[in-house]
């Protein structure tokens, strides 16, 4: 970089204001030696040097400006991505995911090194909770994740860094879920309180409590919408139950948030969806016949739900129109602890042209003779798509099919209570965790544990959340704490 005459010239007055209000023989050296190569630069301004040197000033701004550029970028991310846009990182970050854990299809060397599946250690252990860590969840846009406790509170770390960002407080029992709409615009809670909290990520302020429930929720979860389907009549304040915005609402905007549902599960059995714009409960399922512990939604466009519990059945659910049950999964011999779909790589909102183009090509590979696996040339996204993964305390994990109501896999690895799944945004790899302290990430391919994690925390793992983009995963645990996982 090349500095103008008059930068040059503000430089050297700087440094030598500095020199001369510096103590000792070195800096007054220093100074005589500045002046003397630059006389005309070198002049202090009458009354002497500053009681704080301008050139400190600005070297102390420094950090605070690339912290303020760091938080507009994040913001203009956010917004692009509320406005249902893709920055070419993006779709990159989501490229990588989906194509690097698919090795053993190309025979890339590139690929071979990087499965993009978590490996230990580390990264960060954050620190702050004072009881057992229930649940976590990964911000859709920031680096940043959330973590829910015994301790009734919500802490929100930064991922990248490690740093501790802030406390939300307002559950007064064991915080036992979390999820962000896909936008990232809000962040739902769930408790033993009986409620379930609306908080806007953007101020950290609860907008809305949500109570229906007779006994401890145990699980939330929004329900993606494409933009088409938020009717601006919807967006403009008028619910689907023909209820008038008003004061009551929750103030979330469906359009900006990516949803205009939120369901939930709890331990009186039920499954609720609830109205996001209004907070009212709109319809309840009770088909279980012990706790609901758990439930997922499809993330990329939100049309199936699964369920599942003490009953050990696991339920799926189509969420549009009449929210029939679709099939009955059974297999499990003691309680479900987790439920999980493929974690999307593309969000909610720019799913249409995607998923018609995927339609497109699975019609046309029917027609060429394609069979119903991706090895046998059908669609791989229309199979991923369909992939069902659960985990339970008979120490299993179980791979299923929701359009054949089929187990594909059996993984009986852990030794002991499984608490947590998710399936690879890839497809390839089904990762979970349990009372054994492991996390065991599965190659569904060849029905093996391609990877175990042993003493992943100090106690028994609770939770798993991976970003759908960003190769990260983080964890919780009994032992209080957070945990963040890089992915190679």
């Amino acid at each position: 970089m090349v500095l103008t005459d008059r930068q040059q010239k503000d430089l050297h007055a700087g440094i030598y204001e500095y020199l001369v209000s510096q103590t000792g023989v070195a800096f007054e050296r220093a100074a005589e030696a500045l002046k003397e190569a630059d006389p005309v630069g070198c002049v202090l301004k009458e009354g002497g040097p500053a009681a704080t040197p301008l050139l400190e000033k600005k070297w102390t701004a420094v950090p605070r400006l690339q912290k303020r550029v760091l938080e507009l970028e994040r913001q203009m991310a956010q917004s692009a991505r509320m406005h249902g846009h893709r920055s070419a990182s993006g779709n990159a970050g989501g490229a990588a995911l989906m194509r690097g854990a698919s090795s053993a299809e190309d025979g890339s060397s590139v690929h071979l090194q990087r499965r993009l599946i978590p490996r230990p250690p580390a990264v960060h252990t954050l620190k702050g909770h004072s009881a057992v860590v229930c649940c976590v969840a990964v911000h859709p846009v920031f680096t940043v994740a959330v973590s829910g406790s015994e301790d009734g509170t919500i802490k929100v770390w930064d991922h990248e860094s490690g740093d501790y960002v802030r406390t939300l407080k307002g559950h007064t029992n064991t915080v036992h879920s979390l999820a962000f709409t896909p936008t990232g615009s809000h962040l739902a809670s769930s408790s033993s309180d009986l409620s379930i909290k609306l908080w806007d990520f953007s101020t950290y302020t609860c907008v809305r409590t949500l109570r229906g429930h007779d006994h401890t929720i145990s699980a939330v979860k929004f329900i993606p919408s494409p933009l088409s389907d938020l009717t601006p009549s919807r967006a403009n304040g008028s619910s689907s139950a023909g209820e008038p915005s008003s004061s009551s609402g929750t103030g979330i905007d469906v359009a900006t948030a990516g949803t205009a549902f939120l369901v939930s599960a709890s331990r009186d059995r039920t499954v609720k969806f609830w109205d996001v714009e209004t907070g009212f409960c709109d319809h309840t399922l009770a088909d279980h016949g012990d706790w609901v512990r758990c439930l997922a939604v499809r993330d990329d466009d939100g049309s199936l739900l699964a369920t599942a519990g003490n009953d050990q059945i696991v339920f799926v659910y189509d969420t549009k129109g009449d929210r029939k049950k679709i099939c009955e999964l059974r297999g499990h011999e003691h309680v479900v602890e987790s439920v999980a779909f493929v974690t999307a790589a593309t969000p909610a909102a720019t799913l249409e042209n995607g998923n018609a183009k995927a339609k497109s090509s699975a019609k046309a590979d029917s027609a060429n003779g394609g069979g119903a696996a991706g090895s046998a040339g059908g669609n791989k996204m229309e199979v991923i798509r369909d992939y069902l993964a659960s985990g339970s305390r008979d120490k299993t994990v179980r791979l299923w099919s929701v359009s054949s109501s089929q187990c594909l896999a059996v993984f009986s690895y852990h030794e002991n209570w499984v608490r947590s799944v998710l399936i690879h945004p890839s497809g390839n790899y089904v990762i979970s965790a349990g009372d054994d302290r492991s996390i065991r990430v599965f190659d569904i391919k060849s029905n093996r544990c391609l990877r175990t994690l042993d003493a992943a925390h100090s106690h028994f793992v609770t939770s798993l959340a991976m970003h759908h983009e960003l190769p990260i995963m983080v964890s919780g645990g009994v032992d209080t704490t957070v945990k963040c996982w890089n992915l190679d």
